[in-house]
């Protein structure tokens, strides 16, 4: 089996090098289109063209797979086990707020979202480039008000068995629509009450744990092995 990361925005998929570090099994971690890697230029950088990326490339992938998900990659994760029919053996995501049909997006996603604001925020960025920068505008702005307006329809029980991760810190999630949302994909929720949005960089170690564990108590025989 083969583990597969997915960072979110703005990040790279440096994100999980420390808790893949605690994982024995195979793993990747993938880079989204112009994430610190090229975006072809007939890429449109919506959301749907990132989630037929995602479907196209985990289809590539010798499975069985168990995909795991962070930010606009658990959002990607949400939609490809509810629409796409790519076969998996498990799925991990946080940020399950995000996908409730009354979610706000929050005040610096606003601002990418506003013509002309979010340009001069790129202009000025100093730890994203314009690559990246035109990316997240255009990511955002095809997410408006919300993912659920075009993906919530599609929202139901998912075929493969899945976690949804809810950090008690993160100021970008909240617990109450995080739990409607995981009983809607009729998904295992997991609490962190210690930690904040980047969880797998906070507690490396504990959160690779924690993926194990739900990973063992669907396939005792299997899954990957931490390493202390």
């Amino acid at each position: 089996m083969t583990v597969v990361f997915v960072h979110g925005v703005p990040e790279t998929a440096a994100l999980w090098d420390s808790l893949r570090a605690h994982l024995d099994g195979d793993s990747m971690a993938l880079s989204l289109p112009g994430f610190g890697s090229a975006r072809p230029e007939s890429f449109a950088a919506t959301k749907d063209a990132y989630a037929d990326w995602l479907a196209a490339e985990l289809h590539r992938i010798p499975g069985p797979i168990d995909l795991v998900g962070h930010d606009w990659g658990a959002l990607l994760t949400y939609r490809i086990v509810t629409k796409y029919d790519v076969p998996l053996r498990s799925w991990v995501a946080d940020g399950a707020a995000i996908m409730h049909p009354d979610y706000r997006w929050h005040e610096l996603a606003q601002t990418w979202q506003t013509s002309g604001a979010g340009e001069e925020f790129v202009r000025q960025a100093t730890d994203i480039d314009t690559r990246m920068g035109n990316s997240i505008l255009d990511l955002y702005r095809s997410a408006t008000p919300n993912p659920y307006r075009d993906w919530g329809p599609d929202l139901k029980r998912s075929t493969a068995p899945g976690l949804v991760i809810t950090p008690l810190q993160d100021p970008y999630d909240d617990y109450q629509p995080a739990a409607e949302i995981a009983r809607q994909l009729a998904a295992n929720h997991y609490l962190m009450p210690d930690a904040g949005h980047w969880w797998m960089v906070e507690h490396p170690a504990a959160a690779a744990e924690a993926l194990q564990d739900f990973w063992t108590s669907l396939f005792p025989a299997h899954g990957p092995w931490l390493s202390w």
